[in-house]
């Protein structure tokens, strides 16, 4: 199931070190931990490991991300850090590969039930008379 230390590295990849841009609300930020969200942190003294200690408690944890498989986990770390959890999983939740999806944080996640044909497919569209004798070779 979920694997924080994959997921974690490719976070802090994109999040990058320590930075300090007039434009983010957020201050002085290092490996995505920003002054404005723990302003009684060190940030300039943040190690990895904080940060990584940080990510499993604040955003990893509450949304249980160890009962989800290998790239939802990533997907639902990305948006609870981005987000936060509860949009996190309602984004999740929307989608339609996702239906089985009925708590915040399920724990074991079930199986997703079986594909049921769809009652209000529209019907196909008919082929092109080009095709109706199959496809050119």
């Amino acid at each position: 199931m979920g694997d924080f230390q994959r997921c974690i590295e490719l976070i802090l990849a994109e999040e990058g070190g320590l930075a300090n841009h007039r434009r983010d609300p957020g201050g002085l930020t290092d490996n995505g931990t920003s002054q404005r969200s723990y302003p009684d942190l060190n940030i300039v003294a943040l190690t990895k490991e904080t940060a990584e200690a940080i990510y499993r408690r604040d955003y990893w944890n509450p949304v249980h991300d160890d009962d989800f498989p290998g790239g939802l986990d990533l997907l639902l770390l990305d948006g609870t850090v981005n987000q936060g959890p509860v949009i996190a999983i309602r984004c999740c939740r929307k989608r339609p590969v996702l239906p089985w999806m009925g708590t915040l944080a399920p724990s074991p996640a079930p199986a997703p039930p079986a594909p049921s044909p769809a009652k209000s497919r529209p019907a196909p569209t008919p082929a092109p008379s080009l095709w109706k004798s199959g496809p050119p070779s």
